[in-house]
């Protein structure tokens, strides 16, 4: 009966078993994927992931403790120095396991189990599923394009308004330069129309004077001859 039984032993005893596991462990690290039976993949699984998750904090301590489970030095330092630093962001998931079919003889299923971290290509390509979905533009779409165009024609609307501001501002001033160059130039037309009007008047007053004294010495010399002239006819 299977009482108790929480893993495979894989027909071993117990020292056989953790030999087997520990060499399968050590040739993981140097190669990085290795090709089993899908029953001692999953042992090794179990058996090796608890040893990456140790390698991440490198102190002696810890790796004192994963000796202990491989007793290779060649493989605790690949395991330190080279996987370590790549698997430092996983937190767990460090295995993959691939079937590969089934094994001639005893008909055994077979896989490839290999470090995630390590195949460049599984990790480098990403694949996208092809759906069949129609190129129509969805209400939700179309309501998102509504209000882009909206925003847009706000935002445009906000960068003239201060531009016609700018330009109305700009007209006040020079509406208030050519008052001000046209007040004077006024005065200084009436200022020179003035002094003009006077200096006509001036130059005529003194003409009329000179015909009106010119005018009264004439009168006189002649009353004073008719007088003159009457006297001799009396006598």
């Amino acid at each position: 009966m299977r009482h108790g039984k929480k893993f495979n032993h894989l027909s071993r005893t117990s020292s056989h078993r953790k030999a087997m596991l520990a060499n399968m462990a050590c040739s993981l690290i140097e190669h990085k994927r290795i090709n089993t039976t899908v029953a001692k993949a999953k042992a090794l699984r179990v058996y090796a992931e608890p040893l990456f998750t140790k390698s991440k904090v490198d102190s002696t301590h810890s790796r004192r403790t994963v000796f202990s489970y491989l007793q290779n030095k060649k493989a605790v330092s690949e395991l330190f120095r080279v996987i370590a630093p790549k698997i430092s962001d996983r937190p767990g998931g460090y295995t993959r396991i691939i079937r590969t079919g089934y094994r001639l003889g005893d008909n055994a299923e077979m896989c490839i189990i290999e470090l995630v971290d390590f195949n460049e290509l599984y990790s480098n390509t990403k694949t996208k599923k092809n759906t069949r979905r129609s190129r129509r533009k969805t209400s939700s779409e179309s309501n998102k394009i509504d209000i882009s165009e909206d925003i847009s024609q706000t935002e445009e609307n906000v960068s003239d308004a201060p531009s016609t501001k700018e330009e109305d501002v700009s007209d006040i001033p020079s509406a208030k330069e050519e008052n001000v160059s046209d007040a004077p130039s006024a005065k200084e037309e009436d200022v020179s129309d003035t002094p003009s009007a006077k200096e006509e008047n001036v130059s005529d007053a003194p003409s009329a004077k000179e015909e009106d004294v010119s005018d009264t010495p004439s009168a006189k010399e002649e009353d004073a001859l008719d007088s003159k002239e009457k006297k001799e006819g009396e006598k």
